[in-house]
């Protein structure tokens, strides 16, 4: 072989590390041993190795073989990493300086559904759970409406930190946290994302279309569809609306294959 064809074995060294750091960032602490081969005694711990300048540098260790994490269990572990990194974020002054806390996020992996709001409000901020509120109330009874239970879904709001006063968050604060958000929504995986308000829906699929023009049809969030409807503070506030929602949530409900509870 020609030297030109003679892999550099210290940017594979530098790769095989930079792999191994994604993986520990996303909760895989172990890899199952490969099957051993020529001399290497089967009970032995296999290991990555490189040669440079006739000196043998391990890379790392690699465990016996055993049962792996299941995938959904590595980005649960991965988003309570993400959710902690986040906690003391200081991205936002005037946010930083006004919250109890940061609210990350509740709810299971692979959901059908992923519920997204605007932002935490007070109760959400002294709790550290999204929609536990008034308004997070009548969440959950959409959702037992529509023949599931809260723990079945995952809901998060477009920022995590509560604004002073409930006001809606400022285009730089939706902008700072959005690396957050589209992390989050990549570990969790959902199905369907309803989006909760203008606000979410706006700032989701990034667009200035009202909730009353984006309702009725599914966008699309990365490949995944997303259904707009109205916010359940909106519904505390205009009642009459919550019949549109219903039709919104029966018309995702098809789109799941899920039967339609009774009313």
């Amino acid at each position: 072989m020609a030297d030109s064809e003679v892999p550099d074995r210290r940017a594979m060294a530098r790769q095989a590390r930079q792999r191994l750091d994604s993986l520990r960032a996303a909760g895989i602490e172990w890899l199952p041993a490969p099957p051993a081969t020529g001399n290497v005694e089967r009970n032995e711990p296999a290991m990555a190795s490189t040669s440079a300048g006739g000196n043998t540098g391990l890379l790392f260790e690699v465990a016996p073989a055993g049962p792996a994490p299941a995938p959904a269990e590595q980005r649960r572990q991965a988003l309570e990493m993400l959710a902690g990194s986040i906690a003391n974020c200081p991205r936002c002054a005037e946010l930083l300086s006004t919250r109890t806390q940061t609210v990350f996020g509740v709810g299971r992996v692979d959901p059908e559904i992923c519920f997204v709001g605007e932002a935490p409000g007070a109760d959400e901020d002294a709790q550290g759970e999204p929609f536990v509120g008034a308004a997070g109330q009548l969440l959950n009874r959409i959702i037992i409406a529509c023949g599931m239970k809260r723990e079945e879904v995952y809901i998060c709001n477009i920022i995590k930190c509560r604004p002073p006063g409930n006001r809606t968050p400022l285009p730089n604060e939706a902008a700072n946290c959005r690396e957050y958000l589209e992390k989050q929504l990549e570990l969790v995986r959902p199905k369907f994302i309803c989006a909760l308000g203008a606000c979410a829906a706006q700032n989701l699929l990034g667009t200035t279309l009202s909730v009353g023009r984006l309702r009725g049809q599914f966008h699309d969030y990365r490949g995944i569809p997303v259904l707009c409807t109205y916010h359940p503070a909106y519904l505390l506030r205009s009642p009459d609306k919550k019949r549109e929602v219903w039709e919104d949530m029966k018309k995702l409900l098809e789109q799941l294959g899920r039967p339609i509870p009774a009313k």
